[in-house]
């Protein structure tokens, strides 16, 4: 395993989202590179975004650039618990994103284990939008990848 941070959303990563305003902002646009494309939710919280990734990961830290006056201020990150019957969500920690247009980036703490994880679970709890309305321009994951060789 490599200390050097990656980035972990790739091709073969799946992403689902709570809700998409319509086709013009959806989900797609969230790892697309461009500034000029986004993901926008539609009204009502919570919203959420969910990766699955092609292999077991430890995430260390996520970037966020959001739209100004629809940001998720309240985030809860939730990992993948496997357990017998299905998965369930075991909430990790929190990240407070600021209500600007600006590229924002926050540090992880550790895994509880060091096995990695094979989904996460971004949940937006607040919004500065009095709607509830998240957008985000962009979004990155970097940490390392658990080789299975």
């Amino acid at each position: 395993m490599s200390c050097e941070l990656t980035s972990l959303i790739t091709p073969d990563t799946t992403i689902k989202v709570s809700s998409t305003l319509d086709k013009s902002v959806g989900k797609k646009y969230l790892i697309d590179d461009n500034s000029e494309t986004c993901w926008t939710s539609q009204q009502g919280l919570p919203q959420h975004i969910q990766l699955v990734f092609s292999e077991l990961v430890i995430p260390k830290r996520i970037f966020f650039t959001f739209q100004g006056g629809f940001v998720g201020t309240q985030c809860a990150l939730y990992v993948d618990s496997e357990v017998e019957g299905g998965n369930r969500w075991k909430n990790w920690t929190y990240i407070y994103p600021e209500d600007v247009n600006r590229r924002q980036s926050f540090d992880l703490p550790t895994l509880d284990h060091d096995s990695g994880i094979r989904s996460l679970k971004l949940v937006f709890e607040q919004s500065s939008d009095f709607f509830g309305r998240i957008t985000v321009y962009d979004l990155k994951i970097e940490g390392t990848v658990i080789s299975l060789a």
